[in-house]
């Protein structure tokens, strides 16, 4: 591997680790503490993340229980819940949260599927930048005459080979996760 595509190889692998955190918190029709990630509950005066007051567990294919630790934020997270509108069933159980997963319909469906297609397209262009990042490097090394036309030529090629894979590893992360939304 060349050392111009050594240097943004972890930003590719970045760009790829964002995209499978991004496309986790979208439903699929299953229980999945993932996609509580972006429930921000306010407990002892500042902003916490869900998990970080309570325990999250799935309990079966539809539904979801949280535990918090401290009974007194109780309010807060239901609260949190009901306005981060997720299409849960809120159940206050007194000592804990349980959420019903209702199953997806086939317009909601469609609609996830869209989301998961904007934000693939955005992670393409996050890789495409970084490929051309990388290409303006190499060209300026060859401008600089630290590397030979051959050598720029060849270091292209790599990189172009390795933005195809980065490329066919995100096609192949949205399909299983597409697979996924439209299981019913």
């Amino acid at each position: 591997m060349s050392p111009y595509l050594q240097i943004k190889q972890k930003d590719f692998n970045a760009a790829l680790d964002f995209f499978k955190k991004e496309i986790a918190t979208l439903r699929t029709g299953q229980a999945n503490p993932g996609l509580l990630e972006s429930v921000q509950v306010e407990a002892y005066g500042t902003m916490n993340p869900l998990n970080a007051v309570s325990n999250i567990a799935v309990s079966d294919s539809r539904s979801i229980i949280i535990a918090p630790w401290d009974k007194g934020v109780m309010k807060s997270i239901e609260k949190a819940i009901v306005t981060a509108d997720l299409g849960f069933g809120v159940v206050n159980e007194g000592d804990k949260i349980r959420l019903s997963v209702p199953p997806l319909t086939e317009e909601n469906r469609k609609e996830l599927v869209k989301k998961l297609n904007e934000k693939m397209e955005k992670t393409r262009i996050i890789l495409r930048s970084l490929r051309d990042s990388v290409k303006v490097i190499i060209e300026d090394a060859e401008g600089e005459k630290s590397i030979s036309e051959d050598d720029k030529f060849r270091f292209i090629k790599e990189l172009d080979e390795f933005s195809a894979k980065q490329n066919e590893e995100l096609k192949n992360i949205r399909e299983r996760k597409e697979k996924d939304i439209m299981t019913v």
